[in-house]
Formats: structure tokens, C-alpha cells, sequence
């Protein structure tokens, strides 16, 4: 079999114990297949025959080398490659989904060293999948493609654990044309999202070239493909990420939640060096840095040791080497930020430091300010991180973004900034409650609370209320305005000479509209268009090029209103800058230049100069 894939395994590479697992986050689409695909890896893991290499973790789950060896060998066989590893395995983030992920956030990208991105291979890419992957462009995350589901395919057979490349040969040319046509979808839709992408057996360059790797979660097809591609691209390009270090830990708080008989513990990730008993800790709190030491470091005991009873469930370690997941017990937890940097400090001189760089990330998401905008109330750091980002490229102003529940404050300024502009009169939350007694006090302030519980759908509501704002404003602007018209009274069409005049008018430039003003050639009034018909049917405009009847009340033909005559209608300056950006934003360039030259008449007119 031909195949470039040695492009991502360097064979020479002796394995070395320097490197710490990779952390891997999987995303994508609700029902694609991410908690299906976790759960698959992590039966592989825990139904793996070698227990005593098998490391559990608090918030992850740990694939070791020997497994992995097991699992991709006859991948590599396949593709006539050597196993070698230099890393000690694959640490995924157990919680599946981008909201997660938010949290896995460290300055200047993710904690997560490369994701899984799960398409559903019959629907496609869904909006929650170009969310998750301007999130992981956002944070400057490499991933691959797990295009899950080929088991539903009409026709396939399915081959249990088998590498999707050995599973596909096997099944009958109807069902090869099926996944081809349905990959090729997926690759046009990922070029429209900015990404050149291919089957990996096929791709000639992993730096330029996002791999798919077909799955099914349910059977384990693909996985091993899957698991084996994650570990080149690693082994190829990450290894300098991946070096340990055995100074003072740095982490991510990926949880905040009450643990019956330990109190208010933190779910984290230490992604480099180590953490201790008894070390200090700095991270992020509601009010400000917390410093605290850690009381207990908590793993899970082996699966056959779990027992009813929760504290059954742990088991206290000493240390903690990067890449893991741990639980971490301590004083003063209870105003901890999920989504925060977390910083071991052994040296008591650069405590201060370690208080202020906390400060300085938090300070950069968290947001309070005296400006008119919305206010922004989330879970964690993390998911409010990614709001606030998406806010921002869709230049919404923010007032407040902030982390917990609703509060009256809250309330409070979102009713100061909906009397400087009603439009901003908005609370954003995700994943937040609105406690029973403030739903009144929101009602009362008529302050609009918008809720969801991804973030995708809770910037959709944002737009389509701020997008039907704007409609309800244009159309109130532009109902009070009158649109540039230059029409001509046609000869032989005089219906009704006065009370009021009926006569048949060609539209030559712009529209017009009942209750409009008409103007002759000098920039004089002749009356005001009552009615328009066409055909004995009423309208409500009339439009260039369009013949029509209409009823002038003060117009007396002979008089004031000539057969053959040019009349305009008797546009307004429009003085305030948004109302003009509206009314122009409406306007042809053919209008926009009659409608200055009925102005320029009007004032020629008020100065005494003949036009």
C-alpha cells in the first residue's frame, strides 16, 4: 500500500522517558459521536490486560504506551512502519465537547496539545463544529478529524477494533462509493471554512494537509488509525511541547464542585512539572487570586476497589508529574474560577509574582466598565473567555463580563445601560441561574435576559434580537422620511382637474409614496399625492418606470399642475448621521443624486435664484 504517513513517524527516533503524554481534547457537534468515541478509548483502556500500567486520572483517562502499541501496531504493520514511541502515551480530557475544551485554556492558546474534531459522516459539518474549530483557531490548537459514524453507512459491515483502512477493503464497492462521496462533502465543507483536508492514508504533507480519519465509536473501526495518527503528528512536530520539567507545577482548573466529605475540591490538568502535598497554590478566585496549600491530592482507586461509599472512591497521592489529571483538596476553595491558570510556588520570593501574573490573565477576560453595552455572565473563565471573543469580532460592546449566577447588581447595570441605549439592555448567560426572586426585578426593568447553554446558540439569540432591533429601528427611521421622486405628469391622462386632481404619472427616478409633498421645476408645492392606484388597484408605492394614477389634494390641473410637467417630491435634510446612514443605505446612487438635487432646488428657491 502506498502511502506518505511515514511523513509523520520518524523511525530513527529512539524512545525516551522525557516527554510527557500529550493532552488530547475531543470536540464537535452534539450527537457526533465525541462522548460514544471516549467512551470506546476508555474501555480500551480499562479492559487492557496489563493493569499495572494503567494509570487513572481525575478528569482524564490515560492510554499507555503498552496499549497503544497494542492498539496501533497492526496499523503500523499495514503501512509497513516501526512502533516506536518517545512519549509515555496519550492523556485524554474525559469532559467531551468545546465548552470544555474553553477550559482548557493557558496564555496564548490550550493546555490541550492537539484535539480530536468529530463530524457525524452522514450530517456533516454543523454549526456546533465550526464553533469548535474557530475555537481551536482561537487557541492555536492542532487537530485532526474523526469522521464518526461509518457503521451506519447503508450496506457496511462492520469488523470490530479493525484499522478503517483494513475495514474499508473489505466492504463491497457500493458502500466505498457511499463513504467517498460522503468524504468528499466533508472536505468541501472544511475548504469553506479555510481548511485543505484529506483521507490521512492520503495526505503528502501533515504540516499543510488536515487528516480524517473514518470512525465508528461503536465498533472501534478506526480507532486504532485514529490513536495512530494523533501519535505521529505528535512524535513529528510537538516533542519540544512535550519535554518535562520537574520544577514547581503549572496547571488548569478544569471543575469547582462540592465533594461529600472533602468540601469544595478543584478538577485540574497539570500540564507541566510537578505538584505535592502541602505545596502552595495560586489560582483564580470570584473576588480576586486565591492562595491556599493543598490538604489532599486525590486519584480515583482502581475501578474493582470502587465501592459505594464516596470516600471509597479516592485515593490520596503524594506527587503529581505532568501531563495529569487530578483532584486537589484545600482550604478556601470555594470562590475558585474553573477555566484558571493554576501555579505551584515553592520559593516564597516569587509568590508575589505568581499573585500578579494570576491577576493580570484573569483581569484580561473579566471585564467592568462605564460604556454602554451588554452584560456577559458565565460558568467559568473559560467558557466567558470565548464569549467575550466572539463578541468582540462582532464589534458588540461589553459593560460587565463576569463570572457566576445573575445578581441584582447585574440588573441593575443592565437597567443604567438600557436608559443610555435600549438596544444594550441585555444579560448574556451561559450556563448561569437567574435566581426565582430576580426574575421580577428583570420583568420590571424590561431588560432582556437571553440564556443557553452552548455558546453558539446563545450568540445566535444575541444577533437575531440585536438584528430585529435594528429592522424595527429602519423601519421606524425610514417611515419617517420621504424617498427622492422625479415623475412626470402624462399628457392626455387628466382624470379629475381639482378636489383633489387625478392624473395618470410616469415615475421616471426613485419611488413615491401616498402622503408625499410634490414640488414643480421652481422647488414650489403643488400638493400632496393622497392615493396611488394601478389599474383601479391601491398601492403603497410606486416605483421607477411605473405608470400610474394618483390624487393630488391643493393640485388644480391648469393651474399649478401642468400636462407634460416635471414635479419632484419634497424631500427633508436629513440632519441626524444614523438616521442619514440608514435612509442612504436604502438608496440607489441614481436616488441619492436626486435626492440632493430636490435639495439644492428647495434652497436655490429660499435664496431667490432661478433654476
Amino acid at each position: 500500500m502506498n502511502c506518505s504517513f511515514e511523513g509523520v513517524i520518524n523511525k530513527n527516533e529512539e524512545s525516551s522517558n522525557e516527554f510527557r503524554q500529550p493532552i488530547v481534547a475531543v470536540l464537535g457537534h452534539v450527537d457526533s459521536g465525541k462522548t460514544t468515541l471516549l467512551d470506546y478509548v476508555r474501555r480500551t483502556r480499562v479492559t487492557a490486560k496489563e493493569p499495572g500500567s494503567i494509570t487513572q486520572h481525575i478528569g482524564a483517562s490515560e492510554i499507555p504506551a503498552s496499549v497503544l502499541k497494542e492498539l496501533c501496531g497492526p496499523v503500523f504493520s499495514l503501512l509497513g512502519l516501526k512502533f516506536e514511541l518517545k512519549t509515555k502515551g496519550l492523556l485524554f480530557i474525559d469532559l467531551p465537547g468545546h465548552e470544555a475544551f474553553t477550559n482548557l485554556r493557558r496564555r496564548g492558546g490550550s493546555v490541550a496539545d492537539i484535539a480530536i474534531l468529530v463530524i457525524d459522516i452522514i450530517s456533516g459539518v454543523q454549526p456546533q463544529t465550526t464553533e469548535s474549530i474557530n475555537i481551536l483557531k482561537e487557541r492555536k490548537t492542532p487537530f485532526v478529524v474523526a469522521l464518526n459514524k461509518i457503521d451506519v453507512l447503508s450496506g457496511w459491515k462492520s469488523h470490530p477494533g479493525l484499522p478503517f483502512i483494513e475495514s474499508f477493503e473489505k466492504q463491497g464497492p457500493n458502500v466505498q462509493i457511499e463513504l467517498e462521496k460522503r468524504l468528499s462533502r466533508v472536505i468541501d465543507q472544511l475548504a469553506e471554512l479555510g481548511f485543505e483536508a484529506e483521507r490521512y492514508d492520503r495526505v503528502k504533507d501533515f504540516t499543510k494537509i488536515l487528516s480524517i480519519v473514518p470512525t465508528s465509536a461503536i465498533t472501534g473501526e478506526g480507532v486504532p488509525d485514529l490513536l495512530a495518527i494523533l501519535l505521529g503528528l505528535v512524535q513529528r512536530f510537538m516533542l519540544d511541547r512535550l519535554r518535562l520539567s520537574e520544577g514547581p507545577g503549572l496547571g488548569t482548573v478544569l471543575e469547582v464542585k462540592d465533594e461529600p466529605g472533602l468540601g469544595t475540591v478543584l478538577t485540574a490538568i497539570i500540564y507541566d512539572g510537578t505538584i505535592r502535598k502541602g505545596d502552595t497554590i495560586v489560582l483564580g478566585g470570584t473576588t480576586g487570586p486565591i492562595v491556599t496549600n493543598v490538604r489532599a491530592l486525590l486519584r480515583p482507586k482502581p475501578l474493582a476497589e470502587i465501592r459505594v461509599t464516596p470516600r471509597a472512591r479516592f485515593q490520596n497521592v503524594d506527587e503529581v508529574k505532568a501531563a495529569s489529571g487530578i483532584m486537589i483538596a484545600g482550604p478556601g476553595l470555594d470562590n475558585a474560577i474553573a477555566g484558571s491558570p493554576l501555579i505551584v510556588v515553592r520559593d516564597p520570593s516569587l509568590l508575589d509574582k505568581a499573585i500578579n501574573e494570576i491577576k493580570e490573565e484573569i483581569s484580561g477576560i473579566l471585564i467592568s466598565t462605564d460604556r454602554a453595552g451588554i452584560i456577559v455572565k458565565a460558568d467559568t473563565l473559560g467558557s466567558l473567555e470565548a464569549i467575550v471573543n466572539q463578541l468582540r469580532e462582532r464589534d458588540i460592546p461589553i459593560r460587565k463580563a463576569d463570572i457566576g449566577d445573575i445578581t441584582k447588581k447585574d440588573i441593575f447595570e443592565a437597567t443604567v445601560v438600557k436608559k443610555e441605549d435600549e438596544k444594550y439592555g441585555i444579560i448574556l448567560a451561559f450556563n448561569v441561574k437567574v435566581p426565582s426572586q430576580l426574575k421580577k426585578e428583570l420583568e420590571k426593568g424590561k431588560i432582556i435576559l437571553i440564556e443557553d447553554v452552548v455558546i453558539y446558540g446563545l450568540i445566535e439569540k444575541l444577533e437575531e434580537y440585536l438584528e430585529k432591533l435594528r429592522e424595527e429601528e429602519k423601519l421606524k427611521v425610514l417611515s419617517s422620511l420621504v424617498y427622492p421622486c422625479e415623475l412626470e405628469v402624462l399628457p392626455g391622462y387628466v382624470f379629475r382637474r381639482s378636489n383633489p386632481a387625478i392624473v395618470g404619472v410616469r415615475i421616471l427616478k426613485g419611488r413615491l409614496r401616498p402622503s408625499t409633498y410634490l414640488l414643480n421645476e421652481r422647488g414650489k408645492r403643488v400638493g400632496i399625492v393622497m392615493e396611488i392606484q394601478e389599474e383601479g388597484i391601491r398601492k403603497m408605492e410606486a416605483i421607477a418606470g411605473q405608470e400610474v394614477a394618483i390624487s393630488i389634494r391643493g393640485g388644480t390641473v391648469g393651474r399649478n399642475v401642468k400636462e407634460g410637467q416635471i414635479l419632484y417630491s419634497d424631500v427633508k435634510p436629513v440632519y441626524d448621521p444614523k438616521s442619514r446612514s440608514i435612509f442612504f443605505s436604502v438608496l440607489s446612487e441614481e436616488e441619492k443624486e436626486l435626492y440632493q438635487r430636490i435639495l439644492d432646488l428647495k434652497l436655490n428657491l429660499e435664496e431667490g435664484v432661478e433654476p
